[in-house]
């Protein structure tokens, strides 16, 4: 597997993806109900974290990030 592809895959938890984001906990979770943030990906029961590709994605336009379907 690439470095590239690996670091896409690399799974972040909420705690990282506020500190690269900036965005609140409460922001994150109503933009994902809005479908302006990336999903999160479930972990186990009461464990998610949110993929390093589409955090960057999100990153390289806030303004017109829109979820896939």
């Amino acid at each position: 597997m690439t470095e590239q592809l690996r670091a896409a895959l690399t799974i972040l938890r909420r705690k990282q993806v506020e500190r690269e984001t900036g965005l609140s906990r409460s922001t994150i979770y109503q933009r994902i109900k809005d479908k302006t943030f990336p999903p999160a990906v479930q972990l186990g029961p009461r464990a998610v974290g949110w993929r390093r590709g589409d955090i960057d994605a999100f990153l390289a336009d806030p303004a017109g990030y829109k979820a896939q379907a």
